[in-house]
C-alpha cells in the first residue's frame, strides 16, 4: 500500500478560516452556514461562506492599492511558488527598516516573522509593519514577493499606505496573515497560490513551506 507521507517536511503557515477569525476592524466577519445537511435528510453536506477577500492568510492583488491595477485573477503565479527566506524580525521596534534586513538575501521571496505567537483569538493594532524604504531595498535585490505574519505591510492607521505604494511601484506581490510560529528562520520552498477571483482585490491562500530538497 502506497504512503502519502512526504519525504520533505511541510509547515502549514495558513490561518484556519472559522467564525471568530480576527479581521481588520470594520471588515466583513467570517461566517459559514450549512445549506444542505445530511442530518436533515440531504445526501450530502454543503455550506455557504461569507467573508472578506482579506480574511485569514491571503495574497493582495495590485488592485487592492491601485485602482487601475491587476486583479488577483490576472497576476502571474511565479512569485507565489519557489525558494524563500524566512527572517525572524521579532526584535524589531517600530517598522522593519533596511537596517533590519539580512545583508545577503539570495532569495526572490522573503517572509517576516514578527509575532512570538500569532494572535488567533483577537485583533492586535500594534503589529509590525514594513517601511517603504525596506521594500524598495528588497526590490533592488531582486525580491518579487514579501510575506508577513502581520495583517498588513503598512501600520493600521496609515492613510498614505507608503509600503503598499512601494510594492505597486516595484511590481512586487504581498502575502499577509501568515502563521510562522513553528518555522525557524532559514530557507524553504514556498507554495501559496491565491484563489483566482475575477475582480478580486485579494485571494485567500492555503500557504505552506516545504523543506528544501538536498
Amino acid at each position: 500500500m502506497s504512503s502519502w507521507k512526504s519525504a520533505r517536511r511541510i509547515w502549514d503557515i495558513s490561518q484556519t478560516l472559522r467564525p471568530g477569525l480576527p479581521v481588520w476592524p470594520g471588515d466583513t466577519e467570517f461566517g459559514i452556514e450549512r445549506t444542505w445537511d445530511m442530518a436533515a435528510g440531504s445526501p450530502v453536506n454543503v455550506a455557504r461562506m461569507v467573508m472578506s477577500t482579506h480574511s485569514g492568510t491571503h495574497g493582495d492583488a495590485p488592485l487592492h492599492y491601485g485602482n487601475d491595477a491587476a486583479d488577483i485573477a490576472s497576476v502571474e503565479l511565479d512569485p507565489y511558488i519557489g525558494e524563500c527566506l524566512v527572517v525572524d524580525a521579532r526584535g524589531v521596534s517600530g517598522m522593519i527598516g533596511v537596517g533590519d534586513l539580512p545583508a545577503i538575501l539570495s532569495a526572490d521571496r522573503v517572509l517576516f516573522r514578527t509575532y512570538d505567537a500569532f494572535p488567533h483569538d483577537g485583533w492586535r493594532e500594534d503589529f509590525t509593519a514594513i517601511s517603504a524604504e525596506a521594500i524598495r531595498w528588497l526590490a533592488a535585490q531582486g525580491v518579487k514577493l514579501i510575506g508577513t505574519d502581520a495583517p498588513s505591510v503598512d501600520p493600521q492607521n496609515s492613510k498614505s499606505i507608503e509600503a503598499h505604494k512601494a510594492v505597486l511601484d516595484e511590481d512586487m506581490r504581498i502575502l499577509e496573515g501568515l502563521v510562522l510560529d513553528d518555522v525557524p528562520a532559514g530557507r524553504y520552498e514556498l507554495i501559496a497560490l491565491p484563489l483566482k477571483i475575477a475582480g478580486g482585490d485579494a485571494g485567500l491562500c492555503r500557504a505552506i513551506l516545504r523543506e528544501l530538497a538536498e
